[in-house]
């Protein structure tokens, strides 16, 4: 039986579009098992789990669990925790870094404030290499644990410290997949020698487009506006680009995509289903998981980039 990632890999599904949305990343250090629902399924206090849910829930702050890459049969608990807080919107991406030695601490946090992006100089500022997590929990997806595991470890291997196995980051399918933070950027269908290129390119304030899956502070019709126009005009600065989305329609909208020198793009994105029905995860039903196709249309004349973009991009964006 094929597993959701061969599947996805055979059908040729496009990575675009499908990042897991967050403004605000919310990382707490767990060692151990985790199961599916990891903030209740864990060696965390489960009560602590939902209340965390709770405070979240319509935030736009995103909780994930993060251990270090290796065994984690029964890990002996930790006398303090690490804590990362990543906020992801272009121009304004910043990550701090803290310890808790209660993760019940977190609940004194401003979850709102966190997601609008301030930080109110809570922790320290993280200055050190860009955040690798790496998906790897086989309780939720089986391709997970059998393609993200080796992969950490490879990169913690290779001497990349800050890489960290994290419990969710959506799109199984697309498996191993990685969250570079602080731009949060996704990517999916990694191997070892892309992961270090998609590392070292973010140490410089840039991003690999053929394998993103999108960034997380989007919305998915603007990460694949966003994705269709890096394609376009062969932008990878991490931080070029802003977009803004109106929907017109249930499956259509129209999005604006502003580069930091004045140049913008109308993009089309429609949403399609992606047939035909499989399963999005080794473990669910099988469905037709939706596709967002980017058409470009113009160049804002007013934009001053005196190059025409009117060409419409008819394929998918991938």
């Amino acid at each position: 039986m094929s597993t959701c990632a061969t599947l996805s890999r055979e059908l040729a599904e496009p990575l675009s579009g499908t990042a897991a949305i967050g403004a605000t990343w919310l990382l707490l250090e767990q060692p151990g098992p985790w199961g599916a629902r990891a903030l209740t399924e864990s060696h965390l206090d489960p009560g602590l789990g939902r209340a965390l849910e709770a405070r979240a829930e319509g935030t736009g702050l995103r909780i994930a669990l993060i251990r270090r890459p290796g065994r984690h049969a029964d890990a002996p608990p930790t006398p303090s925790r690490q804590v990362y807080l990543a906020h992801t919107r272009p121009g304004r991406s910043w990550v701090r870094t803290l310890t808790v030695d209660d993760p019940a601490e977190l609940l004194a946090l401003d979850f709102a404030a966190l997601a609008a992006g301030e930080h109110g100089d809570v922790g320290s500022a993280f200055g050190g290499d860009p955040l690798a997590l790496v998906c790897t929990n086989g309780r939720r997806d089986r391709c997970c644990a059998l393609l993200g595991r080796p992969l950490a470890a490879e990169l913690a291997a290779g001497g990349h410290a800050q890489v960290w196995e994290v419990t969710h980051l959506g799109g199984h399918r697309f498996s191993p997949t990685m969250l570079v933070l602080p731009y949060g950027y996704a990517y999916g269908r990694m191997s070892a020698h892309v992961a270090k290129e998609i590392l070292e390119a973010a140490r410089d304030g840039r991003m690999v487009p053929e394998w993103c899956r999108g960034r997380s502070f989007w919305e998915r019709p603007g990460q694949a506006a966003e994705l269709a126009v890096r394609e376009a005009i062969g932008e990878d600065d991490a931080e070029a680009l802003t977009v803004t989305q109106h929907q017109l329609a249930e499956d259509l909208w129209s999005v604006s995509v502003a580069h930091l020198n004045g140049w913008r793009w109308q993009v089309q994105v429609r949403r399609t289903e992606a047939g035909p029905a499989r399963a999005e995860s080794c473990l669910a039903f099988p469905t037709c998981p939706d596709r967002f196709e980017a058409t470009l249309l113009t160049a804002d004349p007013q934009s001053g980039s005196g190059r025409d973009r009117s060409e419409p991009a008819t394929e998918p964006a991938r």
